[in-house]
């Protein structure tokens, strides 16, 4: 094993430390000269969320996939967020936690992957919980949703309205529900950065 000076060994750290510098400078001027993809990730983060611990975990955890779905799909971030919250219950249920299905999607005649019994159902189960957000999308790009596409990214009352009158839920409170989600945690605000 090989000695150094105490001498050697402070100019050492004094080089890596110099280069940790450098290298946090470089990646600063870049956001601050507007590379996309780290702008879009200082906005994200400049959105902060209050309420529970649950609901601030369960929303930092799945902004991002929210967002990006948006931008590919044109479901509004809000919407996914909230519908996420809504059927998980944060995340919290035996589905999400089981099944990593956090819009309670049940099987259906054309559903191919894996599924997972529940209370007498047959529901999707997904490797992974951004997996389900990305499959959500999907679903909602059916034919039989096509009307909310007419719609803007912003207008979540509308999109809340339009899931519960195209069938996505039977409860006749389902728009409400998510409508009081989206304002009591301003997740609108998530829809104005697509």
């Amino acid at each position: 094993m090989k000695r150094f000076t105490s001498t050697a060994l402070v100019l050492a750290m004094l080089a890596l430390a110099g280069s940790c510098i450098s290298l946090n400078a470089a990646l600063d001027t870049k956001i601050r000269n507007g590379n996309s993809a780290d702008h879009n990730v200082t906005k994200l983060d400049k959105i902060v969320i209050e309420g529970p611990d649950n609901a601030v975990k369960y929303i930092d955890r799945f902004k991002a996939i929210a967002v990006a779905e948006m931008k590919r799909t044109g479901v509004p971030a809000s919407i996914k967020l909230a519908q996420g919250i809504l059927e998980s219950g944060y995340g919290s249920s035996e589905l999400a936690k089981k099944a990593n299905n956090h819009f309670g999607m049940k099987c259906g005649s054309q559903w191919n992957g894996k599924s997972y019994k529940h209370q007498g159902s047959c529901y999707r189960a997904y490797p992974s919980a951004e997996i389900c957000y990305k499959e959500h999308s999907e679903f909602l790009k059916r034919k039989h949703y096509e009307g909310l596409f007419k719609l803007k990214k912003t207008d979540y009352k509308g999109w809340a309205k339009g899931l519960q009158k195209a069938g996505y839920a039977t409860d006749k409170n389902y728009p409400s529900k998510l409508i009081e989600l989206i304002e009591r945690f301003k997740l609108y605000k998530f829809d104005q950065l697509g």
